[in-house]
């Protein structure tokens, strides 16, 4: 009780501070609270002004233009922890006891240790693997539209955007007796912990799903070695390079960002659409245009909208100086709006050529290694959809995410 009882005062003082900052003006802090939450491309648009760099009064560095986000992604002089390796700690029990042990994993690794374990994944994501998984992922597809078919209206999230990507990367995995709505709960327990712990309650979540995740992966990694498949995890429990730790956390990492991204991305995709309907139209006509779609998506709705990076020395963006281990916030959202890599970055238009690439998946040594699964099955969502509603009638207003980091819809009921 008395943990509860400390973590919940410490959040209540943080949520505090944030508020004040953003009422006072402050733009990274007004991304992460509401109301600006909810439309950050405003807050973007301030932040492009000038050089594109900005000291937040939080202490942070704030990079907001598309060939600054570029950079600091790219450059080695960037890392996802400390110099030493040891910051941010890795995220277990939320602040509460109980919880399982964790180690980070390749996601938020620097080299060597990321290069090692990312290595051991990759051969799954080879573009001779992704070629292979296409009629799969049609054949799932085409199983979850059919009973949208009968419905006169449907929630698009609960019933085809997240339960498409957790059936694929499940069965790539060799998860048996997936419950998707259990999946689903995880990835948005998870994923807004990436915005930091928001109420005791939120921890409390988010340590049962780790729990949960740990004891399924660790009953399938024995079962794996007594009875090896063709499957990822069977792959990887036979590496002698892997502790137990990373092996866990390896096959945690490759479950969720194997569907929590992809939701989200065809959530949006879908919502935008909605609201651009001439270029519905245009996907329709022209099965060509299904892949500029997706990274038209990607650059106008990003799911994932900023990541972080610390300085391994001290170094400078833009003439603003950054300490070594000084925290960078690259907005990648505010990177594909603006107006200096893209003609009228704020238009929808699934015909687009010849523009700069867009920064959804990151880049650099941390570019996504599902990113070609990802564009696959929101290729296939696409053309299934398309293929089937002619137009998009959205019913009521869509539920977002109460999350800055993932930005996703909630629900969106659609109906015929």
């Amino acid at each position: 009780m008395k943990a509860e009882l400390a973590l919940g005062a410490r959040l209540g003082v943080q949520r505090a501070a944030l508020w004040a900052m953003a009422a006072r003006g402050d733009e990274l802090a007004r991304l992460v609270s509401a109301p600006w939450r909810g439309n950050p491309y405003p807050v973007y648009e301030r932040l492009r002004e000038g050089a594109g760099v900005h000291r937040s009064s939080t202490g942070l560095t704030v990079v907001a233009s598309h060939e600054l986000c570029s950079k600091v992604l790219r450059d080695r002089t960037f890392g996802v922890r400390t110099a030493d390796g040891v910051e941010p700690p890795p995220f277990a029990a939320s602040g509460l006891p109980g919880g399982v042990p964790v180690i980070p994993s390749f996601l938020e690794l620097d080299p060597p240790d990321h290069t090692r374990l990312r290595a051991l994944a990759r051969p799954a994501f080879s573009p001779a693997k992704i070629a292979g998984y296409r009629h799969d992922v049609g054949g799932v597809a085409s199983k979850l539209m059919v009973p949208l078919l009968f419905d006169d209206d449907f929630d698009l999230m609960a019933q085809f955007a997240a339960p498409l990507p957790i059936a694929v990367i499940s069965s790539l995995l060799g998860v048996p007796d997936v419950d998707a709505a259990v999946f689903a709960r995880y990835g948005r327990v998870l994923g807004a912990s990436l915005d930091g712990v928001k109420s005791v309650w939120h921890a409390l979540l988010v340590r049962r799903a780790n729990r949960e995740l740990r004891g399924l992966f660790t009953r399938l990694i024995a079962e794996r070695r007594a009875n090896p498949g063709r499957d990822v995890i069977s792959t990887l429990a036979a590496s002698a390079e892997l502790t137990e730790l990373e092996l866990a956390t390896t096959c945690e990492l490759l479950l969720l960002a194997g569907f929590e991204t992809t939701t989200n991305l065809i959530g949006n995709a879908v919502w935008t659409f909605a609201r651009n309907p001439d270029q519905w139209d245009r996907l329709r006509a022209d099965d060509a245009l299904l892949g500029p779609a997706v990274d038209e998506v990607l650059r106008y709705e990003a799911p994932v909208q900023m990541t972080a990076r610390f300085a391994h020395e001290d170094t400078e963006i833009a003439g603003v100086p950054v300490a070594k281990d000084g925290m960078v916030i690259v907005l990648v959202g505010a990177a594909g709006r603006d107006p200096a890599a893209f003609d009228r970055p704020d238009e929808f238009d699934i015909g687009r050529t010849g523009q700069n690439d867009h920064l959804a998946f990151s880049s650099g040594a941390h570019y996504c290694l599902g990113a070609p699964l990802a564009r696959l099955e929101a290729e296939v969502a696409l053309r299934m959809l398309s293929a089937h509603f002619p137009t998009l009638n959205v019913v009521g207003t869509p539920r977002w995410r109460p999350t800055t980091v993932i930005r996703g819809l909630r629900s969106l009921r659609l109906h015929h």
